[in-house]
């Protein structure tokens, strides 16, 4: 049996990846929930978490960029997660935010939005 898990709502409308994408958020929203939880294995709550920092908003960016391209929401929705889950941590980066080096980058920053985020402290 399967369960469908329930998209949450930004809880950052006017900044981070929903802010970021203007009238396209909407649409956009629940696509990018679902790639993005779906390549980084990572549950819907913490791509909430990431899509809503700062690290969501440049995101966002490369998904406007792709769109600049001729690309439709869900196509560059695709590539920018594609080209997020390339990229690796770095050593720097590493260092910076505590993520291990080597990890998929899109993974790393969706965890440490989870890590760091005060709703989740005891």
């Amino acid at each position: 049996m399967t369960t469908k898990q329930t998209i949450h709502a930004t809880q950052n409308d006017a900044w981070g990846f929903f802010g970021t994408m203007n009238e396209q958020a909407e649409a956009a929203w629940p696509i990018a929930m679902t790639a993005i939880s779906d390549a980084t294995c990572q549950p819907l709550e913490s791509v909430r978490l990431f899509l809503d920092s700062r690290h969501g908003r440049h995101f966002a960016d490369d998904v406007l960029n792709e769109m600049l391209r001729g690309h439709n929401i869900k196509q560059a929705l695709e590539a920018a997660v594609i080209r997020w889950m390339g990229w690796t941590i770095g050593r720097q980066t590493s260092k910076q935010y505590g993520i291990p080096k080597g990890l998929p980058y899109l993974t790393g920053f969706v965890i440490h939005c989870e890590v760091t985020d005060e709703s989740f402290a005891a």
